[in-house]
């Protein structure tokens, strides 16, 4: 690892990096192709991730393997900044809010199949992404197992089960999704002040006292190299990621898909584009002058699977990043597992991809992004997730012994 450290000409990649989302960026307002922003967007979140190490599965597993409550803590970091950043968005009248509806059963029942499949698989379904963009195999067999997953529930036998479950919702008196807004009387961005500030109390309160190290000869590097090349702490990495949603936001709404950061339904997209001929592909914001136009005959729906664009260019520029992420980190490399993990991943793969699907979202989208849209649903299913990969850590990767033994590794 110390060698490709040296190796790397972390400026090239930097250069190259810079170009690429300059000249993304430049396309898409020359040709008024909003979706394009993805790619970007997706790059940057790849990176973010790699670098704070933030997956779901790792970060509610540390909390009993470890002891560590850093990564959750990045995480419940990122879910305020994008918090933030929504409330900005909302006042400024520049995306309107979608709070998803409280699918109560489909959050409970899909929440235990993700928290389980999970710990198994070895990362969430953003975590396999940047894991897989790393050369961890069990990730790269994930990214086979995960869009199965999802198949099976949208399309596969398990498709009118899911519609059943769907019809159990739970709403707010006006009959709307249930969020903090709505169990409060208070406006959404009043919500958010208050998280923030809560947030900023606890972090000043665990902020360590004493004085920091003395510096190394590492840290002595150019800020930017060091930034970089090294990890990040996972709060920073949130931070940055929370920060990055609201452009998310702003980059998905005007390509035809009005919710934040996801990556769930990306991976089906994803392989439809290469398995299925027979589809209807969203790019761009339905106009609404000509869906409202009362002159002609009324137009039939498009043909096909629905897919979103947007959605595909995030994970594939997500599994990029990633890796330039990894590759300045000296950590880019493939890393082989034993037959029967690579096994178990799998199957914890489409356990894993059953169940966001069960959900409507993942980490990145029903917890980050979820939650950041007070929705009380979201806070819901990240509870049962919690505690189903909490169980699965306990009984799975720690052999049911919270003191000793062997800890598994499913990365």
């Amino acid at each position: 690892m110390g060698n490709a450290k040296k190796t790397v000409n972390w400026k090239s990649y930097v250069f190259i990096s810079l170009a690429m989302i300059l000249a993304v960026l430049a396309l898409s307002a020359y040709f008024h192709l909003p979706v394009l922003t993805a790619i970007p967007i997706g790059f940057l979140f790849g990176f973010f991730l790699q670098k704070g190490d933030l997956c779901g599965a790792s970060a509610f597993s540390e909390v009993l393997v470890m002891k560590s409550w850093k990564k959750t803590w990045g995480i419940w970091v990122c879910v305020v900044a994008g918090m933030a950043g929504f409330a900005i968005l909302d006042l400024l009248g520049l995306v309107t809010l979608a709070p998803k509806p409280f699918l109560w059963v489909n959050y409970l029942v899909g929440g235990i199949l993700f928290g389980i499949g999970m710990v198994l698989s070895g990362g969430c379904i953003s975590g396999s992404l940047y894991k897989a963009g790393i050369g961890h195999i069990n990730s790269i067999v994930s990214l086979v197992g995960i869009p199965i997953g999802i198949a099976l529930v949208e399309y596969g036998p398990l498709s009118k089960i899911n519609g059943t479950l769907k019809t159990n919702v739970l709403k707010s008196s006006d009959g709307g999704s249930v969020t903090l807004s709505s169990l409060t009387g208070l406006p959404f961005w009043v919500v958010a002040v208050i998280l923030i500030l809560a947030t900023l109390i606890v972090s000043a309160a665990k902020r360590p006292r004493s004085k920091p190290d003395r510096q190394s000869v590492a840290d002595n590097a150019p800020a930017i190299k060091r930034a970089v090349t090294g990890s990040w702490k996972p709060w920073t990495a949130g931070l940055l990621i929370g920060i990055l949603g609201g452009a998310a936001y702003l980059s998905s709404a005007a390509s035809g898909r009005n919710y934040p950061l996801g990556v769930t339904h990306g991976v089906l997209h994803a392989q439809l584009m290469v398995t299925d001929s027979n589809l209807n592909v969203v790019y761009e914001k339905p106009d609404p002058a000509a869906s409202s136009s009362a002159s002609g005959p009324a137009q039939a729906p498009a043909a096909g699977k629905k897919v979103s664009l947007w959605l595909i260019l995030i994970v594939i520029s997500l599994v990029a990043g990633g890796w330039v992420s990894a590759r300045l980190s000296g950590q880019a490399r493939l890393i082989a597992k034993p037959p029967d993990q690579i096994f178990v991943a799998l199957i914890g793969a489409i356990l894993t991809g059953a169940g966001a699907a069960i959900a409507t979202g993942c980490v990145i989208g029903n917890i980050m992004s979820g939650i950041a849209l007070a929705s009380v649903g979201m806070i819901f299913f990240t509870v049962i997730t919690v505690v189903a990969n909490w169980a699965t850590t306990y009984l799975y990767l720690m052999g049911g012994s919270l003191t000793g033994g062997a800890i598994r590794s499913n990365e």
